[in-house]
Parts: C-alpha cells; sequence; structure tokens
C-alpha cells in the first residue's frame, strides 16, 4: 500500500450505522481482519486483547438489547466485543520465552522482564484495568482501518450494558468489555463530520 493509498484509507473510514443485512463475511475473511489487528502495539507486548466475534444471526439479536437497540448489531456482517485483558501480565512469560526460542532476547533478560511485569501489576491497583482498555483500544483502531483497507465499514460504539454483556455471553471475570465494532457493507455513507483544526490540538513543547 502506498502512501497515497493509506491516506485515503483515513480519510475514507467514518463510523457507518447503516449496513446491508445481505451482505456476509466468512469466518476466514473475519480471521483475516482480526490477525491486522493484533499486530497492534501493546505494552510490553502483552497482546491485552481478545475478540468475542459475534456473527450468528441469533447471537446478533441476543446483543441487540444489550447495545440498547442500534440497528447496525443486527443488520452488520458481524459485531466484534473487544476486550481487555486485565491478566494480561499472565502472558508474559510465554511471550518472552517464544523471543527467547527464536534468540532475539537472553534468558536472563527475559526473567528480569516477567519480574518487572509481575512487579507493576502487584503493586499499581489501577494498572490492569489502565492498561487492557489502553492497548485494547489500540487494536480496535487498527482492525476499523484493516476493514476500511478491504472496502469494509465499521462503527466502533461505546453505548452498550457491559454487565449484561458479560452476562449473557459467559465472558471470564479476566476480559474487561471496552467496544463494541460493527462490521459489514454500507447501504447509506455515513454522514460527514466537523473537526476542529488541528492547530486547536496541537502543543509544542509545554503547555
Amino acid at each position: 500500500m502506498t502512501s497515497r493509498e493509506f491516506t485515503e484509507v483515513l480519510n475514507e473510514r467514518h463510523s457507518v450505522r447503516k449496513y446491508d443485512p445481505e451482505a456476509e463475511l466468512t469466518t476466514e475473511e473475519i480471521t483475516e481482519l482480526l490477525e491486522d489487528a493484533a499486530k497492534a502495539p501493546s505494552s510490553w507486548n502483552l497482546q491485552h486483547w481478545k475478540f468475542l466475534v459475534i456473527h450468528d444471526q441469533q447471537a446478533k439479536e441476543q446483543l441487540l438489547p444489550i447495545a440498547y437497540n442500534q440497528q447496525q448489531v443486527v443488520e452488520a456482517a458481524a459485531v466484534v466485543a473487544v476486550l481487555g485483558d486485565l491478566e494480561a501480565d499472565q502472558n508474559a512469560d510465554r511471550v518472552y520465552q517464544g523471543a527467547v526460542d527464536e534468540g532475539y532476547m537472553s534468558e536472563e533478560v527475559k526473567t528480569t522482564l516477567v519480574s518487572q511485569i509481575k512487579d507493576a501489576y502487584a503493586t499499581k491497583p489501577d494498572l490492569a484495568k489502565d492498561e487492557a482498555i489502553r492497548n485494547a483500544s489500540l487494536a480496535s483502531m487498527q482492525l476499523m482501518l484493516a476493514a476500511k483497507a478491504r472496502d469494509l465499514d465499521t462503527c466502533a460504539m461505546g453505548g452498550f450494558n457491559a454487565e449484561e454483556l458479560v452476562q449473557s455471553f459467559d465472558i471470564p471475570e479476566r476480559y474487561h468489555p471496552v467496544m463494541l465494532i460493527s462490521i459489514g457493507k454500507a447501504v447509506k455513507p455515513a454522514h460527514q463530520t466537523a473537526r476542529f483544526p488541528i492547530q486547536e490540538a496541537i502543543v509544542w513543547n509545554k503547555f
């Protein structure tokens, strides 16, 4: 993909709420999207995300009231509930052992890093949730861009009942719901949105 093509993807991605209910995505197509999403950066490379794919129509109907009856939930080809891993520190040994096995890291460095991670999670009460949300959000944005690059449309939704989502879809306590993302083919273009001039969002060096 050229720089120009990537700029087009950025500019063409908008939140779409009207989908073609006849357009479908295969499990292979969704898996490819999520493979791209999972290439997002994450703190300590702990990959603090889990993707609950709500693909069957019956499951989407079950999700509809939980998402406050947002119609895109049942019309989109799929909805991905992006979950943040509250126990991502448990991934550390597996992540770094792979790096050791590939010769990217010494056993000594691995031991140091794992110890640092375990200590941080044990001594900072807010860290697990903060990291879960932060890093799952990075994967979420990457998922939406990956979808747009394939001429698919998305909408990130924060409006849903997290407790009911957990109960209805048997989500383990380890995972914190971060957002829902609908994926499909638009039947109505997203309405354009106004953005503040970038100068209003930039502070150089110090407030």
